[in-house]
This record gives C-alpha cells, sequence and structure tokens, in this order.
C-alpha cells in the first residue's frame, strides 16, 4: 500500500480542540461542564458586517477574487494599521489568508527552508511548534516561566539571535498567558533585533484591540523603523471583532514577502469569498463600539480571574494585561492526590479536575509550560464565578 507523505507523520491534532472535544462529549453526557478551554472570543460582530454581507450576497458576482485580496479589503485595513501606529505602507505590503493561522502556516512556507531555525518564546500558542514540524524546521524555544511574568528579555533574545535563526516569531499580547510588553520593553527588545540583521521577524499580534490598564499596543517598528524591512505584521478580524468562523488573516510587511504569500493563495486557497471579503471591511471600517465594549469586559473578566487564582494558596499567576487569557502556574499540586487520584503533571491536572469538578482547562504543556494551565475566560459572566470557585475547591481538596 502506498505510504504517506512524512510531514503528516509530523502533523499533530490540536491539542486546545482535544480537550474541547472532550468538555462536549462530557457535557451532552449530561454533565454539567464549565469550559474554559478554548479561545474563542464568544460575542458577534456588529449588524453593520451582517448588513454588509448580506449587501454583498445580493449582488455576489460569483467570480474569482484577488490572490492578494480585494482592495476595498486592502484599504481598509491600511486605515486600520495606520491607526495602530503603522505608517508607510501600500497595497502591495498587505496580502491575505484563511484566518491567521493559514497566513502563518504560509509565512512558514514562504521564509523557511528544511532545516532552517525558528525561535519564540515558551509559553508560545501551539500551532507554532506544530507549523515548524510540517515544514521541517528546527525551533529554538525560548523559557519565559511565571518568575519571569512570562516574558523575553533581551538577554535572552540576543543569545538566540545570535545563532542566526531565520525567522523570530513574537506574539503580543500573549496566547495564552495575556502579557502584554509595555512600550519599553518593545524598545528594549527592537534594540537587540536591531543587532541581528540576518533574521526575519514575524509579529503575531491578532489581540493588538485587547490590551487592559492603559499599556497600549506597541510593535517594534513603532521604537526602531528600519526594522520594517525585514518585519512582518500579523492580524485577523477573528478576536477583535468576535468574527473567528469568518476566517480573515491579513499581514503587512516587505513587498516581498507580501509577493511570496500571494503567489502561494495562487497556488491553493486562490481568494477569500466575496461576502466574507464584505463583512472584514464592514468590520474593520465601520463602528468600533462593540470591540472597545468587550475589552473593557474582558478586563473586568480578567480582575475576576486574577483575584480568585490570587486567592488560591500555592497558585502563581502573573497578571494578565491583554486577549482574554490567564495562565496559572499549578505546579504546587504536583506530587499530590485528589480523592485517590495521583497528580504528577499539568496534564493529569487537567484530567482530574474535568473529572472531578467538570472545568475544563487546557495543560500548559500544550503551549510549552508543563507547569502551567490556561485558562480562558470568554464564557457567559455568570459561569466564571462558579467557574474558578471548582478550581479553588479542588486545590483545596489536594492531601
Amino acid at each position: 500500500m502506498p505510504q504517506l507523505a512524512q510531514r503528516v507523520g509530523r502533523a499533530k491534532p490540536s491539542a486546545i480542540m482535544v480537550i474541547a472535544e472532550k468538555a462536549k462529549q462530557l457535557k451532552t453526557a449530561g454533565r454539567d461542564i464549565i469550559s474554559f478551554s478554548i479561545g474563542v472570543p464568544n460575542f458577534l460582530p456588529g449588524e453593520h458586517v451582517y448588513a454588509a454581507a448580506r449587501e454583498a450576497l445580493s449582488h455576489d458576482s460569483g467570480q474569482y477574487g484577488s490572490n492578494r485580496g480585494a482592495e476595498p479589503l486592502l484599504d481598509a485595513f491600511l486605515k486600520h494599521i495606520e491607526a495602530l501606529g503603522f505608517s508607510g505602507y501600500g497595497r502591495m505590503n498587505l496580502s491575505i489568508g484563511i484566518g491567521a493561522k493559514q497566513v502563518l502556516y504560509n509565512l512558514a512556507e514562504a521564509l523557511l527552508n528544511e532545516g532552517d531555525e525558528i525561535c519564540f518564546a515558551a509559553p508560545y500558542w501551539t500551532t507554532y511548534h506544530d507549523i515548524a514540524d510540517i515544514v521541517g524546521a528546527r525551533t529554538n524555544v525560548l523559557h519565559c516561566g511565571a518568575a519571569q511574568n512570562y516574558k523575553l528579555t533581551p538577554a535572552q533574545l540576543d543569545a538566540a539571535l545570535a545563532r542566526k535563526p531565520k525567522v523570530f516569531l513574537f506574539n503580543n499580547p500573549s496566547n495564552p498567558t495575556g502579557m502584554v510588553y509595555t512600550r519599553d520593553e518593545i524598545a528594549a527588545l527592537a534594540e537587540v533585533l536591531v543587532k541581528h540583521p540576518d533574521t526575519w521577524i514575524v509579529t503575531d499580534d491578532i489581540y493588538n484591540s485587547m490590551v487592559f490598564d492603559g499599556i497600549g499596543y506597541h510593535n517594534f517598528v513603532f521604537a526602531r523603523p528600519e526594522l520594517r524591512e525585514r518585519l512582518v505584521f500579523v492580524d485577523s478580524v477573528s478576536k477583535t471583532y468576535g468574527m473567528p468562523g469568518w476566517r480573515v488573516g491579513l499581514i503587512a510587511g516587505p513587498e516581498s514577502v507580501a509577493r511570496a504569500v500571494t503567489t502561494l493563495n495562487s497556488n491553493h486557497i486562490t481568494s477569500i469569498p466575496e461576502v466574507i471579503t464584505a463583512a472584514a471591511v464592514a468590520a474593520f471600517s465601520g463602528p468600533q463600539d462593540i470591540p472597545q465594549a468587550k475589552c473593557a469586559e474582558f478586563a473586568g473578566k480578567r480582575d475576576i480571574v486574577a483575584a480568585a487564582l490570587g486567592a488560591i494558596p500555592g497558585v502563581v499567576c502573573p497578571r494578565p494585561q491583554g486577549a482574554f487569557y490567564a495562565f496559572p502556574d499549578i505546579s504546587s499540586a504536583f506530587g499530590k492526590s485528589h480523592n485517590g487520584v495521583k497528580i504528577n503533571s499539568d496534564v493529569e491536572f487537567c484530567a482530574a479536575l474535568l473529572e472531578a469538578k467538570g472545568v475544563a482547562c487546557v495543560p500548559g504543556s500544550a503551549f510549552g509550560e508543563p507547569r502551567a494551565m490556561r485558562i480562558s475566560y470568554t464564557c457567559p459572566t455568570a459561569q466564571l464565578a462558579p467557574g474558578l470557585s471548582r478550581i479553588a475547591e479542588f486545590f483545596a481538596e489536594l492531601s
């Protein structure tokens, strides 16, 4: 029998979706389950987005679209990134994809040869390592534990870039930790990046509109504009606008990179549909009241989560300042038991928590940090306090 390609053996199912599916099965079986597992924003875009989609559908051409992206979408995205602080970009600096995940895969194909090195900090979004494995890249994972607030230091970055990796991948605000780099922290890292001109820089910043406490969103090119010639900014409509299912991702970067991604699009996705394009244009160009309100709501939920976790003896959780995640270090539970069930790892902790208390969280090892677990607090507000109480009860019952 013919064999599958070797790269398929390097591909792994999403660890996040495995947990979400298990929670769904238990709920279907009648269990009272509170899910803190999957990172969906759990709100819908404004009516103007649906109106734009209906209008586009009413005069749909049925034709292929642009491999780069329709001009109205490119122009709307240009205005969006100008508001963030990016200047001097044009349509030729942009390209689109079926969500940020597919854009990141395209970038890996465009920038990495097999055997090239890519470096990124841990905790990291699970897909980073998975994509690197599929394309045959070597990974250099830079561990950033809770003791350093899950943030990369200039010294760590300098040491990593001295190895001359082909790509440095950076995520701010962070999934899974919810941490946000300040202006000064970004500037310090930018100074290091300037010293190492042989590395592409990819900033996966899809939570850029979900920043709390007045910190603001900052990018390396704001601190050192000369980095623009080798930096690629990744964004999407998924998190900011409550549109993960619409699947629209975009990049802004050097023309050569945007052209490469566009060429790859021409060989697989061709384009995104007219109706989806119209909805994305409306999201970027229309009223921003819902994203702003949701950011404030998530900041309030963050306060609830931080207070609850801070009250649990032995749990350490740097205070999140963006996105909608918390990433507590739960290693104080290792070596203990819950109702006779021994817990020696994050995976065993999350499995026992789900079985005993009906709370679904994702083990930190999925994100490169096996001492922690991820809490996504996008659930209905009414479920938040009860779910956190169950986690506290679980810790209290350990022996």
